[in-house]
C-alpha cells in the first residue's frame, strides 16, 4: 500500500493532461508484478491489475520493484521497467482505415522496452516515443529505451535495438541504430551517439513477462479498476 500511495501522491503533482477529443480503449494490462497505477485524462487515478485497459491520455506508472506489460490493440507491446511512467498521448488504429494511423509514447521517467505491432510496420512514420532528450522513430523493432540520471547510467537518454532498427533525432541531429548497438543522448541540443558497450541498460522483468498473449481480449476483460481519490 505505501508503494501505492506513493505512486498516487506523484501523479498528483501535476500531470494532468486534456482529455482528448476520442479517448478510446488503447490496450491493455496483460501482465503486472507490484504495484501499478494509471492517471486518467481528467486527473483521476487508479490502480491497474491484469485485464485493465488503458486508455489515450493516460499517465501508466509502475512503483518501485513493479513491472507492468501493456499490449494494444494493433499488437504493439511495451513494458514499463520499475520506477517509470509512460504518458500514451495519442493512439489511433482502424484495421480499415490505415491512413489515421498514429501512435506517440512520451517516456516521462524510468525505462521501457517496446515491439512494433501493426501501425509501426504499415505506417511507420506514425509511430514514435518521444523522451526528454529525443524523439525515437520507429521502423519495426523490438527497442529497450531509459532515461539516466539513477541507477547508475548517466543523464539522458539511453537506447538498445534487440531487433529491427530505430531513428532517434533531436535539435542536434538524427541517427539510425541496428539489432546489437546501444545508443546514448546527453540532452536536448546534443546529437545521438553509438556507444560500443552496454552502458549498464537493465531489463529484467519476471519470466512470466516473456509468454505470449494469444489474440486480442481487448474490451472482453470485464475486470474493474479501483479508482484512487
Amino acid at each position: 500500500m505505501r508503494a501505492l500511495g506513493a505512486l498516487a501522491a506523484f501523479l498528483a503533482l501535476g500531470l494532468h493532461a486534456q482529455a482528448p477529443a476520442l479517448a478510446g480503449p488503447a490496450g491493455e494490462i496483460t501482465h503486472v508484478s507490484g504495484a501499478v497505477m494509471a492517471q486518467k485524462a481528467d486527473g483521476q487515478s487508479r490502480i491497474l491489475s491484469v485485464k485493465s485497459t488503458v486508455n489515450e491520455g493516460d499517465v501508466v506508472a509502475t512503483a518501485d520493484n513493479s513491472y507492468a506489460r501493456v499490449k494494444f490493440s494493433d499488437g504493439s507491446e511495451a513494458v514499463l521497467r520499475p520506477a517509470s511512467q509512460v504518458k500514451i498521448d495519442r493512439f489511433n488504429f482502424e484495421e480499415q482505415k490505415p491512413q489515421a494511423d498514429g501512435m506517440v509514447l512520451s517516456l516521462l521517467k524510468g525505462g521501457m522496452r517496446a515491439v512494433t505491432g501493426l501501425l509501426g510496420k504499415r505506417n511507420p512514420a506514425a509511430v514514435r516515443v518521444a523522451t526528454p532528450s529525443a524523439t525515437i522513430g520507429i521502423r519495426g523493432t523490438t527497442f529497450t529505451a531509459q532515461l539516466g540520471g539513477s541507477g547508475g547510467l548517466p543523464p539522458g537518454l539511453h537506447v538498445q535495438v534487440i531487433d529491427g532498427l530505430i531513428n532517434v533525432s533531436n535539435k542536434g541531429g538524427s541517427l539510425n541504430f541496428t539489432a546489437g548497438q546501444f545508443g546514448f543522448v546527453p540532452n536536448l541540443n546534443q546529437p545521438p551517439i553509438i556507444v560500443p558497450n552496454n552502458p549498464g541498460i537493465q531489463f529484467t522483468p519476471p519470466p512470466s513477462f516473456n509468454s505470449p498473449v494469444q489474440g486480442n481480449t481487448l474490451g472482453k476483460s470485464g475486470s474493474s479498476d479501483c479508482e484512487v481519490r
